[in-house]
């Protein structure tokens, strides 16, 4: 379980930590709502929106419904073109395969465009065990690695830090791994991009090796697609003489025609952009051009599992886009660790506890950590019904309870479909209820004694209305005759 912190606490003991950092809620603030408003400007150009999303949707559906078969084709396009694939069923055998082709180069470093599979498996620090040293190239990931942080958000993983605190960063990490950032270095976003970019330059020129995920692996061409923004993807996928690509089995589209469609969805959708600045394919091995050897690690690591669940599958149409996290007033609030996981926000709240299951307290809580508002499936490019997974997963985390808990649980449900399921008890026990408008006033209704206090220390508990619903009704609707 390399992409879940066991040693963490559960969502609810994390965010409730998070919600009292004023300053983390303010940076997440202000940055989800601009990176919010300009996909919606972007997003509203386009009569076909909608039309576009059910494309995605349907192709990505169609993907994984014959996902074996599309994998088999992308391997042999690979090998065709001069590529070498190798197939990890987990984070373990990944990472064992990456640092193996990176010894055999004599290489003791390499670069890394950003990728959230080789976060999800632990790769930096799998490589590091081996003496191998990886410096992410992004921007963002550049300032989470130097601080020895995690990242927080998909697309933009510091997030959580605003400009001053990242020129403090720079200041006090970048002298000790590589070109130190300058002594009146501001925080200004053009000089801080200056630092970062000179810091990157020698090691861009000295790698001999590079890592990195991918967007799309194209089944037709045995191409990867990497889409990004500030060119030091270009660099590592051009530059260095061997490439490694760690790409998860669900990256996979059936066509070269089929980007046509999320060329559209994902840059509107991530960064609020009609098209993003760099797109990058990378097919095979050419002499003389890009890398001298090329391998392909796709991994599984529960991914199979997912995909087996027939509910639970769409949430491998994901294509890391984040405007769910965007537009999530639970995020918003308590940012990305506290979900323990790389894949933060609502996607990681049903992505997480399939690709590692629901048994631990880590991951059984990320269900719960949602309003079930709906607006991440607004949002989603490829329509994935996120509120339904959300429901879905609850049911399964609390099926697989055991303990006091689970019995207790079990008791409340049975006497509530006692109550439920006579319309005699039901009014009796409405009475009963109506009870408490009275005793508790306009003051409301407060904390309640345990275990109902588990309600009412994380929401307002409604005062008891003086009169139900069906007292009324007989009140007001029911003629003397119905009565008698």
């Amino acid at each position: 379980m390399s992409g879940v912190d066991l040693g963490m606490p559960s969502f609810p003991d994390a965010a409730r930590r998070a919600v009292r950092d004023a300053q983390l809620r303010h940076n997440l603030g202000k940055a989800t709502n601009t990176i919010r408003n300009k996909r919606a400007a972007v997003v509203g150009e386009l009569d076909d929106w909608e039309q576009l999303r059910a494309s995605g949707a349907a192709i990505k559906t169609h993907t994984l419904s014959n996902l074996d078969s599309y994998l088999e084709r992308f391997e042999s396009a690979v090998t065709a073109a001069g590529g070498t694939v190798h197939w990890a069923r987990d984070a373990a055998e990944a990472n064992r395969i990456v640092t193996e082709l990176v010894l055999e180069t004599g290489e003791t470093e390499a670069v890394k465009v950003k990728s959230m599979a080789t976060q999800e498996i632990g790769l930096n620090e799998a490589l590091s065990s081996a003496g191998i040293s990886a410096w992410e190239t992004d921007l963002a990931e550049l300032i989470v690695q130097l601080d020895e942080d995690r990242p927080s958000h998909i697309l933009v993983p510091a997030i959580h830090r605003n400009r001053s605190e990242i020129r403090e960063i720079f200041r006090r990490e970048m002298a000790g791994s590589g070109t130190p950032a300058p002594a009146d270095l501001t925080d200004d976003p053009v000089q801080l991009a200056e630092a970062a970019r000179h810091h990157l330059r020698d090691k861009f020129l000295r790698a001999r090796v590079a890592i990195s995920g991918a967007n799309f692996a194209v089944a037709e061409t045995g191409g990867l697609v990497v889409v990004e923004s500030e060119g030091n993807g270009r660099m590592c996928l051009t530059m260095p003489e061997h490439l490694i690509s760690v790409v998860g089995i669900e990256k996979i589209v059936p066509t070269w025609r089929d980007l046509e469609v999320f060329l559209q969805l994902l840059p509107r959708s991530s960064t609020g952009e009609r098209m993003n600045p760099y797109t990058s394919v990378l097919n095979g091995v050419t002499a003389g051009d890009g890398p001298s050897d090329f391998h392909v690690v796709l991994l599984d690591n529960g991914r199979s599992e997912a995909l087996a669940d027939e509910i639970g599958s769409q949430a491998l149409r994901c294509i890391r886009c984040s405007a769910c996290l965007n537009v999530c007033p639970v995020y918003e609030r308590t940012g990305g660790h506290a979900y323990g996981s790389v894949y933060p926000g609502p996607i990681g709240a049903v992505l997480t506890p399939q690709l590692y299951g629901v048994e631990s307290e880590d991951t059984a809580s990320l269900p719960y950590a949602s309003t079930l508002c709906g607006a991440c499936y607004d949002v989603c490019p490829v329509a994935i019904e996120i509120p339904e997974l959300l429901v879905h997963l609850r049911n399964r985390t609390v099926r697989q309870r055991k303990g006091w808990v689970d019995r207790l649980t079990k008791t409340a449900m049975r006497a509530m479909g006692w109550v439920f399921g006579d319309s005699g008890r039901l009014a009796r026990a409405q009475r009963v209820a109506s009870l408490g408008g009275g005793l508790f006033g306009e003051r409301g209704v407060g904390r309640l004694p345990w275990p109902l206090s588990r309600w009412t220390d994380a929401r307002d508990a409604p005062t008891p209305p003086a009169e139900s619903f069906r007292q009324w009704w007989e009140r007001t609707r029911t003629s003397d005759e119905d009565r008698r």
